[in-house]
């Protein structure tokens, strides 16, 4: 490998080196303790040397050096892994270098001319790859590194590398952490001990940072029931982000394939890197923060000073810039930020150079002004170029009157600072919708009534308007402390589908997409998918007792707007608990407005959660348990196993507490999720926890805490709610109940505020990160049990070996999948299959898995009669085997008796295993997906597994001459390299000669007994040269090139002989070798390991 020339002063320090050759500007050495004489002490001392130094001469223990001379300096130019690779770049030097330096004058010169030479080739080598790496350099020594160590396929990608500490019991192993694509590895080299470590992402349970007395700071990896820790990083929060993405990365693209599937920025695995991955959390953590579209990615970030006129002051925050919007948030603890979609900047005003200033216009009279931005000029001209803004000539009267309107806004702003009715803002309207909103419909106001309620409804509404005056309306509203007060306190029913839409984001969403609603309700009408047949069946179980889901109209509203997100996103169709959600949205929102809550809630601030696993759902109850363990001890303390709230939970958190709260106070709790996420919702099941705690400390079982949790929420009331008795769900019968206490769901939401308001949506989302991959393990794992439940019915491996193989058998799954996005299996792996249909194997996975476990070493991954094997297990002939039918056939091979072994290898010359299609080509899986189950198919699948009964010898067809032929060479193929390989070969040759002679005596016999026909010697030839054929000892020949497929379908037009598997089996009975050999036990305990080992490596050596 070409090196960027580095100078080093002495050419031999310390003895380490030793020159193999050189002339008058080269030298090649080989590092001391390595190749010829190597070893001993000198090579522990300099191997553990090179380790700890991170020396590329651990793995490179070959260099070139250059000097002239007159110079005592050296520089080093290539280094090379073996002595081949180092005398190839010396001969090359040989060649193309050392004549055309003889026509230098200076020193200076000639090493000129060599640096820029090696740099050169350095550059064509690294165009393609490295060009992304921070320092290509170091990069590629690291890459060499990390090929040499870990053996792992030439397309694994690596990310990062980093020095740290890897603990083994209490001892620490100095060494270096590469984290790839699919792998985090460890290597370590210390006085002659060598630690190796490889864990692929998609096999860890807990990825965490921790600390105690021995370890001040570390990250603890839990990974195959061991636990891994890695300290002494000096970047480890980087360290551990990158960790943390990078399982999150595997999770979703292996197992959660509907969240990856919106993630474009990492869809390519060979393109992943650091920069990219820090780049795609800061995308990421933008767009949570300020609930934007998937789409949008963070491009720049500048540090300004923003004028807020409701404050009269300037606040410190930062400018963060996409494609479509442009963001502010402050620093200041303020927390205060606003929103600009480009598509409402009219103009952008550069005021005063002084202050590096800049003045954003935008629709509604608004202006915000920035200050102290460092390259306010690259921000106006970006700005204005996304905006579309043009300032060329035949646009200047347009341009010069927008200037003039802004100029006169930023004067007012200038000298009136008191003045803020510069920042109200014009509620939208031109949005165009088909229907109003339900509760419109169905409840209008009174405004003649001014009862207590509605005059206090009257008071929120004016409240919210003299904030609207202060900090605005719409889009580019800023969001405050103030804000959050408003919605804690309640908000009004004319203002909540308007706030529900701004605090979501869908109001952006909406806006960006017009017309969108409207062509999806038409193309999804009329469809009939396993998803509208489960929509139908909910419709009138979504609230039920109001009066708006008691007629047609908010029927089909519902039916509508949940069929059109069906058809939209059909990974997730539709799931339980989005037909009460989407009720309750459509109450307060219009159609297409309900629309868009319902797409901002499942894909932006729910993920995951309305899937068939629920995934999101889970791994927020286990953020729930994390909190409850802080934050209620008393609680922990008597209830040990916190899997009760988990189970109790779920409602919860899937309808928003909507399902266990009276309507009218249920949209309280949502006013609050839609401004602060699922931070309100854990908030607020603390608060439900801690009111509580006495009475769930006193209870003996779950059956009456559950009892007591309801009991509380039928307490629950809205005292503020304009609603008539009919609408609100608090019933006669509730109020009896509850008639010794209630509780205000405002009071309710005021304390879950002021006690755990303190929880930060950033360590809320760490926490579903590190939780996530423990969720997704536990139902793998639950998988894994299933499948090993089903399949050891069927067969004789033990547990212990049943799980070793799932896990060998499912790693072979994902090892196609790690390199490409287009792999056949991950395309057809879907969760919600049956257990057994989950993880398949195709013929190239199954054929490499196979070779490594199959007893006899017989069957190489290229040959033929791997395509035997798999067509004779793939019993329904899809082109994917499944784990049960896998571990059969390894059964019958394993633990088989004599017969059945011999009766597997005797169906393998049969069809349909035997035969393969006209085109050679190995029929694909059908394409897997959500669509109509055919529960008839399934029925009529299980009813003949039922029936099916035991296969018996006498049902096996007859073998043909072709068939026969082949089954001799497979047993020469399954006896070669045995230590009895003659013995077995003559027992083999004795028996074919036998049965032919059998069949040639029965042929006879047949032929007397017959009416007399012309003879036909071509028969008799037939088999002779049969005979010799089949005792030919095909010690050299592989099965694939000994049978073609024309061989497959022989010309049977004559009657050619045949044998039954009796005669087979009788015969093979007689030869004592050949039953001992079939009959020796397996290690399965030692193949397993071995397989384990070899799996990495044969898909790296493919």
């Amino acid at each position: 490998m070409w090196l960027q020339p580095d100078e080093i002063l002495l050419k031999n320090a310390f003895k380490l080196w030793v020159t193999e050759e050189d002339n008058e500007y080269f030298v090649l050495q080989r590092r001391r303790g390595y190749g010829e004489g190597g070893g001993g002490l000198t090579g522990l001392l300099v191997g553990t040397l090179d380790t700890v130094l991170d020396s590329t001469s651990k793995v490179a223990p070959y260099r070139i050096l250059h000097h002239t001379p007159d110079s005592q300096v050296y520089w080093t130019i290539a280094c090379g892994v073996t002595k081949e690779e180092i005398v190839q770049h010396w001969d090359w030097l040989q060649q193309n270098i050392m004549r055309t330096l003889s026509v230098f004058d200076s020193s200076e010169d000639i090493t000129s001319f060599v640096q820029g030479k090696i740099r050169g080739l350095i550059a064509e080598e690294g165009k393609s790859s490295l060009v992304l790496e921070e320092d290509p350099e170091k990069f590629r020594e690291a890459l060499l590194r990390f090929e040499k160590w870990f053996e792992l396929p030439p397309k694994e990608k690596l990310v990062t590398y980093y020095s740290c500490s890897y603990w083994r019991g209490k001892v620490p192993c100095q060494g270096w952490l590469y984290l790839s694509t699919n792998f985090l590895c460890f290597y370590s080299y210390l006085l002659g001990a060598e630690v190796k470590l490889i864990i692929s992402w998609d096999e860890i349970w807990r990825l965490e940072k921790t600390s105690n007395v021995i370890l001040t700071e570390s990250i603890h990896v839990l990974a195959h029931g061991e636990d891994h820790y890695f300290s002494m990083l000096m970047h480890l929060n980087e360290t551990f982000v990158i960790m943390e993405q990078l399982a999150d990365y595997s999770i979703k693209r292996l197992f959660d394939k509907e969240a990856f599937q919106r993630e474009p920025a990492l869809s390519d695995p060979m393109q992943i890197t650091k920069r990219g991955l820090e780049a795609h959390a800061k995308s990421e953590q933008f767009r949570m923060f300020f609930r934007l579209p998937k789409e949008e990615n963070l491009l720049e970030v500048h540090e300004s000073f923003l004028w807020v006129p409701f404050s009269h002051f300037n606040t410190l925050g930062k400018i963060c810039l996409s494609e479509n919007y442009l963001c502010f948030a402050s620093q200041d603890g303020s927390q205060c930020h606003v929103i600009i979609p480009m598509r409402e900047v009219i103009n952008v005003e550069k005021s005063d150079s002084s202050s590096r200033a800049l003045t954003v216009c935008v629709r509604g009279k608004k202006a915000l002004r920035f200050t102290e931005v460092r390259d306010y000029q690259r921000l106006a001209n970006t700005i204005r170029s996304k905006c579309g803004i043009s300032a060329s000539p035949q646009h200047s009267a347009s341009s010069e009157a927008i200037r003039g309107t802004c100029q006169s806004l930023i004067n007012h702003f200038e000298d009136n600072p008191e003045d803020v009715t510069l920042m109200v803002g014009q509620k939208d309207s031109s949005k165009a919708v088909s229907t109003e909103a339900l509760m419109t419909v169905f409840h209008p106001q009174d405004v003649e009534n001014l009862d207590p309620k509605m005059l206090k409804e009257k008071m929120k509404e004016q409240s919210w308007n003299i904030h609207f005056s202060e900090y605005g309306r719409g889009t580019s509203m800023f969001f405050t402390r103030k804000t959050r007060d408003l919605i804690v306190r309640g908000v009004p029913e004319a203002l909540r589908g308007e706030l529900w839409m701004l605090f979501s984001g869908a109001v952006n969403d909406m806006a960006t997409h017009p017309g969108y609603y409207a062509d999806l309700v038409e193309q999804s009408l009329g469809t009939s998918t396993l998803a509208t047949d489960e929509i139908e069946r909910d419709l009138h179980r979504s609230l039920p007792e109001h009066p708006a889901f008691q007629s047609d109209t908010g029927i089909s509203a519902l039916r509508r707007v949940l069929t059109a997100y069906a058809y939209r996103n059909p990974k997730i169709g539709y799931c339980q608990a989005m037909n009460i959600l989407t009720s309750v949205l459509l109450l307060y929102a219009k159609e297409e407005e309900a629309f868009w809550l319902l797409v901002a809630v499942c894909e932006r601030m729910l993920p995951d959660y309305f899937n068939r696993r629920i995934i999101g759902a889970l791994v927020d109850q286990a953020v729930f348990e994390d909190l409850i363990r802080e934050n209620l001890p008393q609680l922990v303390e008597h209830m040990t196993d916190l899997s009760f709230f988990s189970s109790v939970s779920l409602s919860w958190f899937l309808t928003l507490f909507i399902s266990v709260l009276p309507i009218e106070s249920a949209v309280n709790v949502v006013d609050c999720f839609f401004y602060d996420g699922i931070k309100a919702i854990l908030q607020l099941g603390l608060a439900v926890l801690d009111y509580n705690m006495e009475a769930l400390i006193s209870c003996h079982d779950d059956a009456e805490a559950v009892t007591i949790l309801n009991k509380f929420f039928d307490s629950v009331t809205n005292k503020d709610s304009p609603l008539p008795p009919t609408v609100q769900q608090a019933s006669v019968s509730n109020n009896d109940k509850a008639s010794h206490f209630n509780v205000d769901i405002s009071e309710l939401i005021k304390e879950a505020y002021e006690k755990y308001g303190n929880i930060r949506s950033e360590e809320v989302e760490s926490s579903r990160k590190r939780n996530k991959l423990h969720v997704i393990q536990t139902l793998e794992d639950t998988t894994k049990q299933n499948v090993i439940r089903v399949v050891t019915q069927e067969v004789r491996f033990s547990a212990s070996h049943l799980d070793r193989l799932y896990n060998l058998f499912k790693r072979q799954h994902f090892l196609c999948c790690y390199w490409t996005m287009k792999s056949p299996a991950l395309l057809h792996h879907d969760p919600s299959l049956a257990y057994l249909e989950q993880y398949q194997l195709g013929f190239q996975q199954f054929s490499m898995l196979f070779s490594l476990l199959e007893p006899w070493a017989f069957c190489n991954p290229k040959s033929t009669l791997s395509l035997w094997i798999f067509r004779l297990i793939d019993e329904n002939q899809d082109g994917l085997v499944n784990f049960k039918e896998f571990c059969c056939a390894l059964d019958t091979l394993y633990s088989g008796s004599f017969t059945n072994k011999l009766k597997f290898l005797f169906k393998l010359h049969l069809p349909p295993a035997f035969d393969l299609p006209e085109d050679g080509v190995i029929r694909k899986s059908p394409e897997r997906g959500r669509g109509k189950v055919d529960l008839q198919a399934y029925l009529k699948q299980w009813q003949n597994e039922i029936l099916k009964k035991e296969e018996t010898i006498k049902d096996l067809p007859r073998i043909n001459q072709t068939q026969f032929i082949q089954f001799s060479k497979t047993l020469y193929n399954i006896f070669h390299g045995d230590p009895e390989e003659e013995s077995l070969y003559q027992a083999v040759a004795h028996v074919t000669s036998l049965l032919l002679r059998m069949e040639e005596v029965g042929r006879r016999l047949h032929e007397s007994s017959s009416p007399p026909k012309s003879t036909k010697p071509a028969n008799t030839a037939a088999a002779e040269s049969s005979t010799q054929e089949a005792s030919t000892t095909p010690e050299n020949s592989d099965t694939s090139s000994s049978f073609n497929s024309q061989d497959a379908g022989p010309d049977l037009t004559e009657q050619d002989w045949s044998f039954s598997f009796e005669q087979v089996l009788a015969s093979l009975l007689n030869e004592p070798t050949i039953v001992r050999f079939f009959e020796r036990p397996v290690d399965i305990q030692t193949k397993l390991g071995q397989a384990r080992v070899a799996q990495l490596k044969l898909k790296a050596n493919k």
